[in-house]
């Protein structure tokens, strides 16, 4: 362990003068609660002052063994630094891997002791952390460069809590431990040594329930408990002597002597010995924090600004993609294009082509005019509608040259989609394609589309043409035959039923004929 970067202000004659308790300045974020533990931002390190380094380092190195370790085998006396470590190695919450951590390494178990006392008395709060690493907002991260040398996870607040609160002796799992002053010391005159563990007794020493009893018992007016481990101007190995001297007069017998008594606690018994007070220049001498720890400070903190930028990176490209996900694809743009290309048109026309050469019979369900090209492929927002497709029909325009040509089904359902107010009145005027599509005009066909009715016109009617070969059957004719100046509708279903065997109903799609 290494030795401290303060020196003892009792070894200093100068100093050692008499107890003045108006010269205790508490800092005035801790006068109204003395409790308040260290108050830092996320990733902020805490300094040797935050943690009072010299205090700490003081308890942990003081070599007096007189205490007992009730867990030890044979009880035997041992130093403070010592009984508080096996309290936190044999408490039920420590898991394994950390009692094999400090096994393998007694510096960090060291350095784990003081960090859990700390929390024992209240000073680290259950909202802090210690890896940079931690992703839930609930705690915040601090690294703590004077205690973090060995490499080893310090754990988080919450975790050193449930094992100090696990830090008992076997007999006080079956009954409750003592959680008073007075219940420790009854069972202390009792015989029972130890009376309770050393954790749980600091816990009672920091129950602002008995600030007062405490202060008024073992300080002088002007300090309690709790100051001993605030950032006040006294010194810092007097103050561990007197938290020394309180574990010792309440885990010992009544009677035994305190072997950390001064003149003053043997003059005056039941009072802790002499806190001395530092002047303003002395104060500063003592938790100062060396420079390599300054920047290790600052390196820990630049870790956790960065893994919260790419947490928080990552965290918006998952919402992304979520979003997208649920989001419908959009119609290809090239598939767009080709609408007002005529690349669909012209795969209809060679489908239809080869499907009349060979003479075949279409099965139920194919459709016409409904394949997409290979090249639309991508998935994009489909492109305007050219304003010439949109625009009102002008004589020997582009748009009139539109209307003299045929529609598949699926171009004049893109055109209505596209053109049309479904909030709109219908009755207003339609253009050719409209009627042709509900049978009310004939118009001429292309030359370059063959025949898919036996007549020289593309007859309109095109939802009855498809609506029968998709139903296999003629539709049910009108009453008193077809009205004047229609054709007659002849159809290859007509005398099925009648028909031989070659002719016999298949259910297949077949074409019809008009005349």
């Amino acid at each position: 362990m290494a030795s401290s970067s303060s020196t003892d202000p009792a070894l200093a004659p100068a100093r050692a003068q008499p107890w003045n308790p108006q010269q205790v300045n508490t800092p005035p974020q801790y006068l109204g609660r003395k409790t308040l533990p260290i108050k830092r931002a996320d990733g902020e390190p805490l300094s040797r002052e935050d943690i009072q380094y010299d205090l700490l380092y003081f308890i942990f190195a003081d070599p007096n063994r007189v205490f007992v370790d009730y867990m030890a085998p044979g009880k035997p006396l041992v130093n403070f630094c010592d009984l508080y470590v096996n309290a936190l190695f044999n408490s039920s919450k420590c898991s394994k891997v950390l009692k094999d951590k400090m096994v393998d390494t007694p510096e960090f178990a060291i350095e784990f002791a003081k960090i859990a006392l700390l929390t024992n008395v209240g000073r680290i709060n259950t909202t802090m952390a210690f890896f940079h690493e931690m992703k839930t907002p609930l705690r915040s991260y601090h690294p703590v460069p004077s205690l973090q040398k060995s490499d080893g996870n310090l754990q988080d607040a919450p975790r050193i809590k449930n094992c100090l609160k696990a830090a008992l002796l076997p007999f006080e799992f079956k009954t409750p431990p003592p959680s008073t002053p007075n219940e420790i010391r009854e069972k202390a005159r009792a015989g029972q040594l130890p009376p309770t563990s050393v954790v749980n007794l600091i816990f009672v020493l920091s129950n602002s329930q008995h600030s007062m009893q405490i202060a008024q018992t073992h300080f002088d007016p002007g300090v309690e408990f709790l100051d001993l481990f605030l950032p006040v101007n006294l010194s810092s190995a007097s103050r561990a002597k007197a938290f020394l001297w309180l574990v010792h007069h309440y885990l010992s017998a009544p009677d035994s002597p305190n072997p950390f008594d001064d003149d003053l606690s043997r003059a005056n018994p039941g009072k802790v010995p002499r806190l001395l007070p530092l002047s303003r220049e002395d104060t500063q001498r003592e938790n100062v924090d060396p420079d390599d720890e300054v920047e290790w400070g600052k390196h820990m903190s630049a870790l956790r600004v960065r893994f919260l930028k790419e947490l928080m990176d990552e965290s918006e490209a998952e919402k992304r993609r979520k979003r997208d996900a649920q989001m419908v694809p959009p119609v290809s743009s090239s598939f767009s294009a080709a609408m007002y290309s005529g690349d669909i048109t012209s795969g209809r026309l060679t489908q239809t082509q080869g499907a009349g050469s060979s003479g075949g019979e279409g099965s139920r369900g194919s459709s016409y005019g409904h394949d997409v090209p290979p090249h639309a492929q991508g998935i994009q927002q489909p492109v305007p509608r050219p304003a010439a497709a949109a625009g009102p029909s002008q004589p020997g325009g582009s748009a009139a040259e539109d209307q003299s040509q045929d529609r598949t089904m699926l171009q004049h359902a893109w055109h209505v989609v596209q053109t049309t107010d479904p909030l709109a009145d219908s009755d207003g005027e339609q253009d050719e394609h409209v009627r042709r599509e509900y049978g009310k005009s004939r118009a001429p066909r292309r030359k370059a589309e063959p025949p898919l009715i036996s007549t020289p016109f593309a007859l309109a009617g095109k939802r009855l043409r498809i609506l029968s070969r998709l139903r296999g059957k003629d539709p049910t004719p009108p009453p008193g035959g077809a009205p004047p100046g229609m054709p007659q509708y002849q159809s290859q279903f007509q005398g099925a039923n009648q028909a031989g065997p070659s002719q016999e109903a298949t259910g297949r799609l077949r074409q019809v004929t008009w005349e």
